[in-house]
């Protein structure tokens, strides 16, 4: 494939963006707290919605997910709600495989909670990631990148056409205010959705917390998941 240098760019200018979307996952919504977490994370209800020209979409985090056509890694041709969201639980997250500063440690918190998850991933929660350079990463790219990390079933990376992706990545809430910081691919948003589409409940969460962490978010969800209580370690210091 082609590649696509990761992006050049001040830490101090990243740190202080990333900083500014934490604190909007945060605040900007209703605030719901895990009952002794210390963590909290924007817990949205949003309503139905019919996007422009009569498109396929779906309740969501900020009204609609489009329906967009997707590949997965290994080259199945899907429609990202109906095929891959509708009344599931899911994680959403977006990366690229040449991604060589942000994308390795928040793929690896990801696969923690892979881990910590079991066999319900791929069963009853559903992973998926989302490349931000569809026009480099083709299937095989991210099948490659999947093996590369140890990932295992369950989590599915997905690639389609630019403007689909481009699409999707504001339908979820994957955008920051200010256009100069969303243009720069090396400052994208270093976060997950998390949703119930059954129960249209969707949260965010930093990617860059600990794996039990994030997993909070899912109880914050899923009644299913707090019935169960945490089945995963968590650090005797956290």
């Amino acid at each position: 494939m082609t590649s696509s240098p990761d992006p050049i760019r001040a830490s101090s200018a990243a740190s202080a963006a990333e900083g500014r979307r934490q604190s909007l996952a945060i605040l900007g919504g209703g605030i719901a707290a895990a009952a002794g977490a210390g963590l909290a994370y924007q817990l949205e209800l949003a309503p139905g919605a019919q996007l422009p020209g009569g498109s396929l979409a779906a309740r969501g985090p900020l009204g609609s997910i489009p329906d967009v056509p997707l590949i997965t890694h290994d080259g199945r041709r899907v429609r990202f709600h109906s095929d891959l969201v509708r009344d599931r639980v899911v994680f959403v997250s977006m990366m690229y495989t040449q991604c060589s500063e942000r994308c390795p440690p928040m793929t690896q918190n990801l696969r923690a909670v892979q881990e910590a998850l079991g066999d319900r991933v791929g069963r009853d929660v559903f992973m998926y990631s989302i490349t931000l350079l569809p026009e480099f990463d083709r299937p095989a790219d991210l099948k490659a990148y999947r093996e590369l990390n140890g990932i295992g079933p369950g989590w599915t990376f997905l690639t389609g056409t630019k403007a689909d992706v481009e699409r999707l990545r504001v339908a979820m809430g994957f955008s920051d205010p200010d256009p100069a910081i969303d243009g720069d691919i090396g400052q994208h948003i270093g976060m997950a959705r998390v949703g119930n589409d059954a129960l249209n409940r969707w949260c965010m969460t930093p990617l860059s917390l600990q794996p039990h962490r994030i997993l909070e978010a899912l109880m914050a969800v899923d009644p299913a998941t707090r019935a169960r209580g945490r089945t995963w370690a968590v650090p005797a210091q956290a």
